[in-house]
């Protein structure tokens, strides 16, 4: 790209999605007795370099940065077992949040359209290299022009476009529809967050997932967990029976659909990638490998380079997740792959003996070492130490 033209900034952020548009807008404004570095903030025009619309959920205590984009939320959750009653729960002071990508960025759009110190530049980011005063980012805007941007500091927040190897990576991969029922089939204060009345696939397991957002509106999905992905027809096969058979909603409009694939893995997701350059969001390490959540992961690493980057200080996004979460993890990773447990049961029983506050918790991480042996107590304890035994001497494979 020589003779491109050049832009300068402190910061150059890859990647319009979750990750990237929170780091953005962390940094945004000016804050009284902190610094205020200059962002560009690269955006994949149009294309297949840009996801589709999506949701992303989590769960917090109170009010929250980005409520004004929340969709809805609840504090009661409902999990079903494969047979018997369904176990129900109050969470509070937590609340159960649904951001759509779409309001999710409208809301950061409005927002950085106000900042004096970030600008946004839809182009393609065709290489990062590193250069004596930092990193050089070049780029291609859709008319075919050509950028290069000199930063002191890229934080790059695009899907790898290959997983690390891992002794144990499962997919979680789901199809929803947004719909509308002729009756009200929903119940507008609980979200039914795993149901496990769905037929169970041969490797890995199965789920239905309900967020109401009124009497006749949810989003109603169909996820599993396993090593491989379904056909179109395979998804919506499985989604029909689950809303007919399982759910029996009757007549419904299928407003919109929304279809995504996250890895649940133990292979190490490096931060750092270069003297200036950091990765952020799934591609850093955000996801929880156990769960598929990774919007609170990314919240923790881009608040923690936001303050960095204001205090003048090195801004090596910090880990998402512990090293004693990525470990047990690893373990019900691999005691789910092996077969060893059985992962409706296994939930179930958790969601059963554990209060769903405190379950929620440790599933991001914010428990004690004690809480997290109380919870521990109620898995199979072992097949599960069998498995924490072997996982050492396990090799790590690509993902194939």
């Amino acid at each position: 790209m020589e003779g491109a033209a050049v832009l300068e900034a402190d910061v150059v952020v890859i990647g319009g999605g979750a990750a990237g548009l929170s780091l953005a807008h962390r940094l945004s404004g000016h804050m009284p007795g902190a610094r205020t570095p200059s962002v560009l903030l690269v955006d994949a025009p149009p294309g297949p370099l840009r996801p589709g619309p999506r949701t992303w959920c989590f769960w917090e205590p109170g009010r929250g940065r980005f409520d004004d984009a929340v969709r809805s939320q609840w504090r009661h959750l409902r999990v079903r077992p494969p047979a018997g009653g369904a176990i129900e729960g109050d969470i509070a002071p937590l609340r159960y949040k649904m951001i759509r990508s779409d309001d999710f960025e409208s809301m950061v759009a409005r927002d950085l359209a106000r900042s004096p110190n970030v600008r946004r530049l839809e182009a393609t980011a065709d290489t990062v290299e590193e250069t004596p005063a930092g990193a050089r980012v070049l780029t291609t805007r859709p008319d075919g022009r050509t950028h290069a941007l000199q930063a002191r500091w890229v934080f790059d927040s695009r899907p790898l476009a290959s997983l690390p190897a891992a002794r144990t990576t499962l997919l979680q991969h789901f199809h929803g529809w947004f719909v509308r029922t002729a009756r009200p089939a929903f119940d507008r204060d609980t979200a039914e967050l795993m149901d496990f009345r769905t037929p169970q696939p041969a490797d890995g397991l199965s789920f239905g997932y309900v967020l109401p957002t009124g009497p006749y509106e949810a989003l109603v999905e169909y996820t599993e967990f396993s090593p491989r992905t379904l056909t179109a027809s395979g998804y919506e096969a499985a989604l029909r029976h689950y809303a007919d058979d399982v759910l029996r909603l009757g007549d419904l409009d299928v407003v919109a659909s929304e279809t995504g694939v996250i890895p649940m893995t133990d292979a190490p997701m490096p931060r750092r990638v270069g003297a200036s350059v950091f990765r952020i969001g799934a591609a850093g390490g955000a996801t929880r490998p156990a769960t598929g959540y990774t919007f609170a992961g990314l919240q923790r690493q881009t608040r923690a380079v936001a303050a960095a980057l204001r205090q003048g200080r090195r801004p090596v996004p910090p880990a998402a997740h512990s090293v004693r979460a990525r470990t047990m993890d690893a373990v019900l990773l691999r005691a789910l792959d092996s077969g060893r447990v059985d992962g409706p049961a296994l939930f179930s029983r958790l969601f059963t003996r554990v209060p769903m506050g405190r379950l929620l918790r440790f599933l991001d991480g914010r428990t004690s070492l004690f809480e997290d042996l109380s919870v521990g107590r109620h898995t199979p304890v072992g097949p599960m130490l069998r498995t924490a035994v072997e996982l050492p001497r396990l090799p790590r494979r690509p993902f194939r």
